[in-house]
């Protein structure tokens, strides 16, 4: 995990992680960690919180007469431990997730087994739209307390630039938006009215003027109307 402290004023600091485009370098290999013992509650509980019903997860008698002899532990829970491990060093800067491939399940885990893994950088490069940001490619290995390897996987993602802001198609994200102002509209004689439109379903936008024509009555909520 890569941590440092980003002055933010007078003996004041603010703890940063994770790496920039710049900070990767293709062959390097990061162990993360702390590691993580997967209990057999982490197994029943991620099993059926995610709809999966297969027995061999969590019925004990059932796994028993397999050829395993014991609950495996769901893969998808394995996964998601593996790559939340590698956030860390890979991912905190990450702009987001391009895909995730070559995904091989080598090696069963059980309740009681600590999991560790460790990712090596294979490639990057710069975005060929987006001059803020790079692309990485990295494979992490999931790993046993025995250094059984269990799982591998090739993750690409977008990674933040050094000195770079996040933006979406020239804007900032999360910048705070301003509110839309009311429209006045010049009318022929040099008048101006206002337009305003209805939330009520199927009404259309009307126009609220010294010379209205809606009669009282057609529309019982003005307040809905802005």
């Amino acid at each position: 995990m890569v941590a440092t402290m980003i002055p933010v004023g007078e003996r004041r600091f603010r703890e940063s992680y994770g790496r920039y485009f710049e900070d990767f370098v293709v062959g390097d290999i990061y162990e993360h960690r702390p590691g993580r013992t997967v209990t057999d509650v982490d197994n029943t509980w991620f099993t059926l919180l995610t709809m999966n019903t297969h027995p061999l997860h969590f019925d004990a008698a059932y796994a028993a007469k397999s050829e395993f002899g014991r609950p495996l532990v769901n893969s998808c829970l394995t996964l998601s431990i593996v790559v939340g491990m590698s956030v860390g060093d890979i991912s905190q800067k990450a702009i987001g997730n391009l895909g995730w491939n070559d995904i091989k399940l080598t090696a069963p885990v059980y309740a009681g087994d600590t999991l560790y893994a460790e990712s090596e950088v294979l490639g990057k490069r710069e975005s060929s739209s987006r001059p803020t940001q790079g692309i990485v490619t990295v494979r992490t290995t999931g790993k046993k307390q025995d250094g059984t390897v269990f799982y591998r996987l090739r993750a690409n993602g977008s990674r933040a630039k050094e000195g770079s802001r996040c933006r979406r198609r020239g804007k900032l994200l999360n910048a705070p938006t301003r509110p839309r102002a009311r429209q006045l509209r010049p009318t022929p004689a040099g008048r101006s009215i206002q337009t305003k439109r209805c939330s009520a379903p199927g009404a259309h936008s009307r126009r609220l003027g010294p010379k209205c024509k809606i009669r009282p009555g057609r529309l019982r909520n003005l307040s809905q109307c802005r």
